[in-house]
């Protein structure tokens, strides 16, 4: 029985909430439970939300998080009480890390049962800690004053936890009658992110830009050189990172959230390496000074965890321009980079290893085209093949740099982007690069329901290499350190990829080198559909292929200088 005590049913107050939170998404992923059922059953019934069901509640926050970071708009998560609620914390951290804008629409147990041992019961309020802030909703309080608490909350926060305290009776005696139409409008726009003010930049200096993760087109900085993350938007005068070592610039400039590469992460806290025999600026040596380095950022989030920059920004005023012979030395070094990766490619040597698979998708990506790129490996393969490059739309989890949840960010991504595109014959193509570990990580994120939306047009790139093949190149996979490597870090898997895509109902292809790779993907432009590639790969040489690679285009660079 309801509380006597309580102003509203629960269904009202669950009514109340998704009408509120109508305003400020399109999209919601809902899990199956108990608790929230009123919840639940408010959401279907509306008709200017588009409502996905997912069975695992990790998995669907994932979902959520891929279509948000496509949207760049919120998107809600529902689901019970309990552990339920918990599994959302790895996606609630990426979202906050990565500033996607994200909403944890959770049913709780009343107040007076926290802490009685009652089942499926747990302590929610402030569950996400400072990832995503609590707003208890709860019986008491409803009305205006609850609806105008609820729209305060969700302008002011883009990560958001609403908790929403049901008491029985859960089921109203009907289904509710169907709410709104159509959606012609855009929801309510996320609380604008953090101007730094603006700092005045010398271009006569030269200057050399790092974009990453949420980096902009800066105006003013248009023809500087830049090194650019995958994710990161096509720069006019693109730096290859390889020849980061090499270069030697006065002044570094970072957008956004640089955190792929060593060598262009020590050029961001202003260290040069001492590897080129002259100033790759033209001058006859390096400058004995390290660089400066200035920081542009759009939300609270400064990425200089060195502590090196002298300014901090959001937009700059530029004066003067690039002298021709930086531009030069640039555009030679960052040629001389790519040169050495594609001929460690060609060198067949090593294979066919991860960087083989990362440049094919890269060379097969089309305009108008989606990429998410898993964290690990296939991230950094596609900056050492070319990416990023106009035209492609790439997502990649930086906030928090983790694996999971990746397949479910993916089918969110291609989901979004068929929704954009309503009036298209053929949705968008999407293609996403995994490792074999992330896809095992969230293979669960394969399982749609029937009747739920599916991907029309998501080509999954497994590149298996029948483990962790990144530990092969950082420092524990040296050849001392080997005893041990296999089990604990390598950890090979032995899983049939074949057969666990069967297991979900989702199409499955293997190839085994470059040439049938190639067939594939440009068979998949020709015939859209959801499905996944697996390229069985090598990791055996994918040290001594870095290692080389590295080398050449360090050399090569330095000697160009």
């Amino acid at each position: 029985m309801s509380d006597s005590r309580d102003a509203a049913p629960s269904t009202a107050l669950a009514a109340e909430v998704v009408d509120r939170l109508a305003g400020f998404v399109t999209d919601v992923v809902v899990c199956p439970g108990s608790r929230n059922t009123p919840l639940t059953l408010a959401l279907t019934a509306r008709r200017d939300l588009r409502v996905h069901v997912r069975v695992d509640e990790r998995s669907a926050a994932f979902l959520a998080l891929g279509l948000a970071r496509a949207q760049r708009r919120r998107v809600a998560v529902c689901m019970t009480s309990g552990t339920a609620v918990a599994n959302c914390l790895p996606a609630v951290v990426e979202a906050a890390q990565s500033h996607t804008p994200l909403v944890v629409l959770a049913a709780d147990r009343p107040a007076r049962l926290v802490g009685t041992g009652a089942s499926q019961t747990i302590v929610q309020r402030g569950l996400f800690g400072g990832y995503a802030p609590t707003l208890q909703v709860d019986h008491v309080g409803t009305g205006e004053g609850a609806a105008a608490q609820i729209d305060a909350f969700l302008a002011a926060h883009a990560q958001a936890h609403l908790n929403v305290a049901l008491d029985n009776p859960l089921v109203p005696p009907v289904a509710p009658e169907p709410v709104g139409g159509a959606r012609t409008t855009r929801p309510r726009p996320v609380t604008p992110g953090v101007d730094h003010g603006e700092v005045a930049v010398d271009l006569t200096r030269d200057t050399l830009v790092i974009a990453g993760d949420e980096a902009w087109e800066v105006p003013g900085l248009e023809e500087a050189p830049t090194i650019a993350e995958p994710s990161a938007p096509a720069p006019l005068n693109p730096v290859h990172p390889l020849a980061a070592a090499a270069l030697r610039p006065e002044q570094v400039i970072v957008v956004g959230h640089p955190t792929l590469h060593r060598a262009v992460l020590r050029l961001a806290a202003g260290v040069l390496d001492d590897v080129a025999p002259a100033g790759a600026g033209g001058s006859a040596a390096a400058p004995a000074t390290p660089p400066e380095v200035i920081v542009l950022s759009r939300t609270e989030t400064v990425t200089d965890p060195e502590g090196a920059a002298s300014r901090v920004g959001s937009r700059v005023r530029a004066s003067g321009a690039p002298r021709r012979e930086w531009l030069a030395a640039c555009e030679r070094a960052s040629q001389l980079a790519a040169e050495a990766v594609r001929a460690g490619l060609a060198d067949s040597e090593y294979g066919f290893t991860g960087l083989h698979v990362a440049a094919a998708v890269a060379d097969e990506l089309g305009d108008g085209d989606t990429l998410f790129a898993a964290a690990s490996n296939p991230v950094r393969d596609l900056s050492w093949v070319g990416l990023p490059f106009a035209g492609v739309r790439t997502l990649t989890p930086r906030g928090a740099a983790g694996i999971d949840g990746s397949v479910s960010q993916a089918v969110g991504a291609a989901l979004a982007a068929q929704a954009e595109h309503p009036e298209l014959p053929t949705a968008p193509r999407t293609v996403a690069l995994l490792g074999d570990l992330a896809f095992l990580h969230d293979v669960g994120g394969l399982l749609i329901g029937a009747d739920e939306p599916r991907p029309d047009n998501l080509t999954v790139v497994v590149a298996n290499d029948d483990g962790g093949g990144i530990f092969e190149s950082l420092e524990i996979g040296a050849p001392g350190l080997r005893p041990g490597f296999e089990r604990a870090f390598a950890t090979p898997t032995g899983v049939d990829l074949g057969e666990l895509c069967a297991a979900y109902g989702v199409e499955h292809a293997r190839v085994g080198n470059l040439g049938e790779l190639v067939d594939a993907l440009v068979d998949a432009a020709g015939h859209p559909r959801f499905h996944v590639i697996e390229a069985r790969t090598t990791r055996a040489t994918r040290r001594a292929l870095t290692e080389t690679v590295q080398k050449v285009a360090v050399r090569a660079v330095g000697e160009g200088a």
